[in-house]
């Protein structure tokens, strides 16, 4: 099978001008580009600093090797985007896209987005609102007909967001554990 081949450039993506904590007239010029391995502990950093992904995330020397075992795979798959959010030289957000070719919709492709993660220190900044319009933007030029996303029931901030986003809860979804 074909891959959809994404670009594979480490360079620099797209910039987008985000407003800083609501009230100032202050912008960032955010910089979205693939992420390298070099960036691999702030990303795990990222995913830990959350409620929930402080039980399931470790930035410790004795996990280092899975976490890059699975930065080589998501590197090595031309369906897959990881992407970091940079303002100047700070690394404020990460967010994985995965292009998926389908069957269903007469043959659309659907674009998933997963692990998105503002820096704590940067919330209420709009950095997330950019992060997705260039997520939305990028999968419309990949030929996806949709996004869609997974949120856990825990988060309702998170659920505020989406529906701000124009994203609708149409699905319920379901896992299961298996390791």
């Amino acid at each position: 099978m074909a891959a959809i081949g994404l670009k594979r450039s480490r360079i620099v993506v797209a910039s987008i001008t985000a407003g800083l904590k609501q009230g100032t007239q202050s912008l960032t010029q955010l910089v979205f580009r693939r992420a390298s391995a070099a960036d691999l502990t702030t990303i795990v950093d990222l995913l830990a600093d959350d409620i929930l992904g402080a039980t399931r995330e470790t930035s410790g020397p004795e996990d280092a090797a899975q976490y890059r075992e699975a930065f080589s795979e998501i590197e090595a798959d031309p369906n897959q985007f990881l992407c970091v959010v940079e303002d100047g030289s700070e690394i404020v957000g990460t967010f994985q896209l995965t292009i998926i070719p389908g069957l269903s919709r007469r043959g659309a492709k659907r674009a998933q987005i997963e692990s998105v993660r503002v820096s704590h220190s940067r919330r209420n900044e709009q950095i997330g609102e950019a992060m997705f319009k260039w997520a939305i933007d990028y999968s419309r030029s990949h030929g996806c007909a949709l996004m869609q996303l997974t949120t856990d029931k825990a988060r309702p901030d998170a659920h505020r967001f989406y529906d701000r986003m124009g994203f609708e809860p149409t699905h319920i979804g379901y896992k299961l554990q298996l390791s």
